[in-house]
């Protein structure tokens, strides 16, 4: 059996950190279902801004729409950049502090448990490895 080199590592670090983030961005507009649907976390964006608003409790509606927009607008561009490979240490020193960020309004706001069940917590080390490793397979990076 071969091993995986750190090459083939950083890319899978980088696909799997874009299709997790990814993933939200869908769920809150609804693409993986109605809300209440089976393993759909918000279902719309109106779900996911109360949400957000429960994050940052201080916030009023308004001032969560803004958070959620800013919010997913980064999830989205960092998404990009690590699966294109792009500017991939900066991209995932981003997503790095964006998951500790969105980990710290959960500990505080909702409970200590909640970024740990949600893995948010594994995603912020995962994209601080990725940071680290340098260059990756199939990456922009690489061409420039």
């Amino acid at each position: 059996m071969k091993n995986i080199t750190i090459l083939e590592a950083g890319l899978i670090l980088r696909i799997v950190l874009a299709v997790t983030m990814l993933s939200a961005v869908l769920d809150r507009f609804g693409i993986w279902g109605a809300p209440g649907s089976n393993g759909v976390a918000w279902g719309n964006w109106e779900n996911f801004v109360i949400y957000t608003q429960s994050l940052n409790p201080y916030a009023n509606k308004a001032t969560a729409e803004i958070l959620g927009g800013i919010a997913t607008f980064f999830e989205v561009l960092l998404s990009l950049l690590l699966l294109f490979g792009f500017k991939t240490r900066l991209a995932a020193l981003g997503t790095t502090f964006l998951m500790c960020a969105f980990a710290f309004a959960m500990a505080v706001s909702v409970s200590v448990k909640a970024p740990l069940d949600y893995s948010v917590w594994t995603s912020a080390a995962a994209a601080l490895l990725l940071a680290n490793i340098g260059k990756t397979s199939f990456a922009v990076d690489n061409r420039i």
